[in-house]
């Protein structure tokens, strides 16, 4: 049987501001990427998000991201690579230690918004973030964009290491994703989202704006959890999944 990993960026909210359903995303996924404190988040939302995924059994990453809460990481801010790792050990580090406090392992490390996709086409970029991540815990894994710099980064270092695909957004012959100002940048329909996963499950191949599809390998699938209707769509690619054979199942479990 077909195993994938379902992810979602969560914990992304700010004091009394929220970003999406933290609950009822983490009743569908089974790995959170939780924001610490740099595109978004302070200790209180990590700590209450961590509950949450505690208390629904989802494995728990790091989603560190550009010192940007105004442009909430999606711009990029400019940095050193050294800057850049030492940014993502202070935020993987804050995480770390908040999940402590609610007995939850932090198991991987995932890279945010203009902070992962820079990662992806720089290979300086991603060996500074993966040094950040080695030099905390060796056995910590990297959660990467498939097909990138960042993959190769961590598989380089020896780094555990697992490819994500991602269900609401374009791609790049390049396997990179289409800038969120273009056109292709996100898909919105659940539907078409679903049957294109099956696709690509079935047959390897994902298809791009700009050329043929290209072969991607992948071990998890991201839903962007402050997407509108982000609740419905994980849902419904859950059940479509489901329903074709394929088991939703944690990454670190298969």
């Amino acid at each position: 049987m077909t195993t994938i990993d379902l992810n979602s960026d969560l914990g992304e909210g700010f004091g009394p501001w929220g970003m999406g359903d933290d609950a009822q995303m983490l009743s569908i996924v089974t790995s959170a990427n939780i924001a610490c404190g740099g595109h978004a988040s302070d200790p209180e939302t990590m700590y209450s998000t961590l509950k949450l995924a505690r208390d629904n059994g989802v494995n728990v990453g790091a989603h560190p991201g550009f010192n940007d809460h105004l442009g909430f990481g999606r711009r990029v801010i400019p940095m050193s690579p050294s800057e850049i790792s030492r940014m993502c050990a202070a935020q993987i580090g804050a995480l770390i230690g908040m999940a402590a406090q609610v007995d939850i392992p932090i198991t991987y490390v995932k890279p945010h918004g203009a902070l992962g996709n820079l990662a992806a086409r720089d290979r300086k970029v991603a060996d500074a973030i993966v040094t950040a991540v080695q030099r905390i815990d060796p056995k910590l894994a990297v959660l990467a964009i498939s097909g990138t710099q960042s993959e190769h980064a961590a598989r380089a270092v020896g780094l555990p290491v697992f490819s994500e695909i991602f269900a609401d957004r374009g791609y790049l012959s390049s396997g990179q994703l289409v800038p969120r100002d273009q056109d292709g940048a996100m898909i919105h329909d659940a539907a078409v989202a679903a049957e294109r996963l099956i696709e690509f499950l079935d047959s390897g191949l994902m298809p791009v704006v700009d050329g043929n599809p290209i072969k991607l390998a992948a071990q998890s699938i991201c839903v962007h959890g402050d997407s509108p209707g982000a609740v419905r769509m994980t849902r419904e690619i859950r059940e479509r999944l489901t329903a074709h054979g394929v088991e939703i199942l944690s990454f670190l479990s298969s």
